[in-house]
């Protein structure tokens, strides 16, 4: 079994930056991409960005040039660089990590932007 442990939400003003980091733990032979999702109130879950085992990236249009995601293969860790921060961004997010074949989710983190 795999674990996804998320860290690093919470509440920053507009503009403002965070970081979230997903580690995932247990018994692990293979991890493919990684990537975070967020969900807004009333909201389906959408993707946000997600990086492949080449590193090649893939960006949604309302985040591109704000955030960046990558990736430490040795600590089975994705991150996302959250900056320029809106309020729209506000959500939670969920970490995803295709492992061992296999797709992962976070429990989720709350990121908070006020205007």
């Amino acid at each position: 079994q795999v674990q996804l442990v998320e860290s690093g939400g919470g509440w920053v003003q507009a503009g403002g930056s965070l970081r979230l980091s997903c580690a995932a733990s247990g018994s692990i032979f293979r991890v493919g991409t990684m990537g975070w999702y967020r969900q807004a109130p009333g909201n389906q879950r959408e993707l946000v960005a997600s990086i492949a085992r080449d590193t090649s990236r893939n960006y949604a249009d309302s985040v591109k040039g704000r955030f960046t995601i990558y990736r430490d293969n040795a600590k089975h860790t994705v991150y996302l660089q959250l900056d320029s921060l809106k309020p729209e961004d506000t959500a939670v997010y969920y970490c995803w990590v295709i492992a061992n074949y296999e797709n992962y989710w976070g429990q989720g983190i709350q990121v908070t932007v006020s205007s």
